[in-house]
C-alpha cells in the first residue's frame, strides 16, 4: 500500500486509548495498513462543529470506533452524522470483541460494524 490515506478517527472520549491504539497499528511495520489520524485530539471552543466538519471533508474516510459509550457518545454520533452527510466512506469497528453494545443508535444502527482485524481495515483503505 503505498498511498497514505487520511482518516478521520470517530470514537466516544472514554475510548481514547483505543483510538491511540489504532494509530499505533498503523506504525507497525508488520500492518498491512497506514494513514494518517486526523481525529480530533483536544477539546474545541463551541464552533467545533464547524471544525470538525472542516477535517472530516479534508479526509479520504472515516474510521469509527464502536463500544459500549458510543451511545452516549454525542460527539462521536454526530462525527458520524457528517461523514455520512460528507458522503465520507466510513468503517465501523468495534473496540472489543467482548462487551459490545446490545444496541446501536443512530447513526450507526442499521449499518454493518466489523471486528478489528488488520484485514478489514486494509480491505477498507484499499477501497478508498
Amino acid at each position: 500500500m503505498s498511498k497514505q490515506y487520511r482518516i478521520f478517527t470517530s470514537f466516544a472520549i472514554e475510548a481514547v486509548r483505543l483510538r491511540d491504539f489504532l494509530v499505533q497499528q498503523g506504525r507497525d511495520e508488520r500492518s498491512p495498513f497506514s494513514f494518517v489520524d486526523m481525529s480530533v485530539k483536544e477539546p474545541w471552543d463551541s464552533a467545533w462543529k464547524t471544525k470538525c466538519r472542516t477535517k472530516i471533508r479534508g479526509c479520504d474516510g472515516v474510521i469509527g470506533i464502536v463500544t459500549s459509550n458510543t451511545a452516549r457518545a454525542e460527539g462521536q454520533l454526530w462525527e458520524l452524522r457528517c461523514a455520512y452527510d460528507e458522503g465520507k466512506p466510513v468503517l465501523l469497528i468495534y473496540g472489543h470483541r467482548d462487551g459490545r453494545p446490545g444496541s446501536l443508535p443512530d447513526p450507526i444502527n442499521g449499518r454493518r460494524v466489523l471486528n478489528w482485524t488488520w484485514a478489514n481495515i486494509a480491505n477498507f483503505l484499499d477501497r478508498l
